[in-house]
């Protein structure tokens, strides 16, 4: 006994049709009222009911759900919710026409994926890597057939999977699992016919030799692709075999884009009246840098060098070298006052002291080497520079708050 008799009336079955007879009579119907076939309004919203109707009692679950509780029980409540596929998508699985989709090929595979570390000298000159894959082949003694005498699995329909619906006292469970009919292979190869090669499998395993060219100028996160050279597996476009290029770390250039950025350390001499540096390029070359006398080079003052960043590709053109200064100052005490005097002969002038008028000057203060553990954190009050504990405990207590 069926809770309501409204969607069998619409497919014109009882409701102890079966799933054959189901069929059957949705097809009848369903050619009959196709908009393609019908242009009135009746049969169009005739052909929206009876698709409706049918996507519910064609599903095991659903139905026993109808049959209990009625339309009231289906998820979303009434017609509109009672799936996720419309009229023509159900109409187009019977006779593969009249559907709004375009009929669906073979599913891609999915994707290998590698990543690929080149240093920055690499990526300036290029490279070629030799690289081992090891992939799954079709077989090619039985042509990823398996075998003779194939016959595809009428229990779960070739998917090599299958819907189980228990029933535990109230509630309905409905899982998937591997099809036991065909053992999740999703056809039905007998022994004696199976591939002597493969073993009924279909694939075999196969070691390749890609070679992988980083071109000059490449940048971390570009992609070297191989098309359809990932996995093979039977009814399946194999997926794509994709190399992510990663840059290291290197210890003296950092590059941005096509750019490159070098820390150069010159003396103060150097600084104040030339002289020449020098430092080895990522191509190999030695840039020797003359620093022209009379133009001071400040602390982190930057200069480029034009056409000695990363190639650029496609384009035979390079980008800029910049060229951040460090300035190294001699160490204290280096010259007699004798040969201090005469740097003041030749530097620019100390600016003059303007003291404010009408203030208080303080002469006796004087200026020490800092001490990080001296100078840092709380000051005690013995005078050290260290904070004693106990000088806390002796002195006057701390406010403290009152609990309500």
């Amino acid at each position: 006994m069926v809770a309501e008799t409204k969607l069998y009336d619409t497919l014109g079955v009882s409701p102890d049709a079966t799933p054959s007879q189901l069929k059957k009579a949705y097809r009848k119907l369903a050619l009959k009222f196709h908009p393609d076939k019908n242009s009135s309004p009746e049969a169009a919203e005739k052909f929206k009911d009876i698709t409706s109707a049918y996507e519910v009692l064609s599903d095991e679950r659903k139905r026993q759900i109808y049959d209990q509780v009625g339309e009231e029980g289906l998820s979303g409540g009434g017609m509109g919710g009672m799936g996720g596929m419309d009229g023509s998508d159900i109409f187009s699985q019977f006779f593969g026409f009249g559907g709004q989709r375009e009929p669906q090929g073979p599913k891609k595979g999915k994707d290998i994926k590698h990543t690929i570390s080149c240093t920055l000298q690499e990526l300036y000159k290029g490279r070629t890597a030799k690289l081992a894959l090891n992939r799954t082949v079709l077989c090619k003694s039985c042509d990823g057939k398996g075998g003779k005498n194939v016959k595809r699995c009428s229990t779960c329909n070739g998917t090599g999977m299958k819907f189980v619906t228990r029933q535990m006292g109230p509630m309905i469970q409905r899982f998937q699992t591997t099809c036991d009919v065909c053992n999740g292979e999703g056809d039905i190869i007998p022994s004696k016919d199976r591939c002597q090669v493969c073993r009924g499998k279909k694939v075999n395993n196969e070691r390749k030799i890609l070679e992988v060219h980083i071109n000059p100028g490449m940048k971390a996160g570009e992609k070297v692709v191989f098309h359809g050279e990932s996995d093979q597996y039977p009814d399946t476009i194999p997926g794509d075999v994709i190399f992510v290029v990663d840059q290291k770390p290197d210890d003296k250039f950092t590059r941005k884009n096509d750019d490159l950025y070098y820390e150069a350390k010159i003396d103060l001499l150097t600084a104040l009246a030339g002289g020449e540096i020098g430092f080895k390029h990522v191509n190999g070359e030695f840039l020797k840098l003359e620093m022209i006398p009379g133009e001071v080079i400040s602390p982190n003052k930057v200069k480029v060098i034009e056409g000695k960043g990363m190639p650029i590709q496609k384009m035979g053109d390079y980008g800029n070298l910049f060229v951040k200064f460090t300035v190294e100052f001699p160490p204290d005490h280096f010259a007699t006052d004798e040969k201090l005097k005469d740097l003041e002969k030749i530097l620019p002038p100390r600016p003059k002291l303007n003291v404010p008028r009408g203030v208080e000057v303080d002469d006796s203060c004087m200026l020490v080497d800092y001490d990080p553990i001296k100078h840092s954190g709380r000051r005690g009050h013995n005078g050290s520079g260290y904070y004693d504990e106990d000088e806390e405990e002796e002195g006057q207590p701390g406010v403290q708050c009152a609990q309500q």
